[in-house]
């Protein structure tokens, strides 16, 4: 298991242009057990007890012990993922501000693939464009962005306030720099949810990024139960 400080400050690239780092974070598998125990004054048990501990808490949904554990992120995304992830309110956030913070004429997300809409469900998609049609409208794209950029600048120029002038770009695409705190418990339940293939692609990369880069290297125990109880329960 990786020390916290070789966590702490490391930086995963996520979509083109995006990136999650992990600023901070409080307590470890053993400190989840001993949260449980305090209730009649126990310590740890040795590994072997504690890690089974651990794994009946989850199994039962004793889900407070895992609140004892928080992670702080500094996080890279599109405004596409932001409108998904603050859905989740038990996130606590604070983000860059448009209003005092020019935006970069580089800060738009341009996707790697453009995915068909899904015949059967109304808000997932299915299949991706063949390739002559997708270069098509990501040049179309990028044309939009440097328009709306170029407006963006000249108001700017004219003197607008940075929180007017930046209606000229466009919204779900710009990207925004956020720092995001949860305990463990609310943060299992989010990536619960963004990590199923259900999810939309682009929060669906950050979630597998917090996941596999972060969380399961932070929390073994927590992360191995996760998988049995959770994620690949009912297979």
């Amino acid at each position: 298991m990786p020390e916290k400080n070789e966590l702490l400050g490391k930086q995963v690239k996520v979509l083109d242009k995006g990136w999650i780092e992990l600023q901070d974070m409080m307590g470890d598998d053993l400190a989840i057990v001993n949260a449980a125990r305090v209730s009649f004054l126990g310590e740890s048990k040795g590994s072997e007890a504690d890690k089974k501990l651990l794994f009946y808490l989850l199994r039962h949904r004793h889900t407070s012990p895992f609140e004892q554990v928080e992670f702080r992120f500094r996080v890279k995304a599109p405004l596409v993922v932001w409108w998904q992830w603050v859905r989740h309110r038990t996130w606590h956030v604070n983000a860059q501000s448009g209003r005092y913070t020019p935006f970069t004429e580089n800060d738009f997300y341009v996707p790697e693939t453009w995915r068909k809409q899904s015949q059967d469900n109304k808000q997932g998609s299915e299949g991706t464009l063949d390739p002559a049609e997708a270069e098509r409208l990501s040049q179309a794209l990028l044309a939009h962005y440097e328009q709306g950029f170029v407006l963006y600048e000249q108001a700017l120029a004219a003197g607008v306030a940075k929180e007017q002038a930046r209606l000229f770009l466009s919204g779900f695409s710009v990207y925004y720099i956020w720092v995001a705190k949860v305990d463990a418990h609310n943060l299992l339940h989010f990536l619960s949810l963004r990590m199923a293939p259900d999810a939309q692609e682009e929060i669906r990369v950050y979630a597998q990024a917090i996941y596999e880069h972060f969380l399961k290297p932070a929390l073994p125990w927590t992360a191995e139960a996760f998988e049995k109880y959770v994620l690949n329960r009912g297979q």
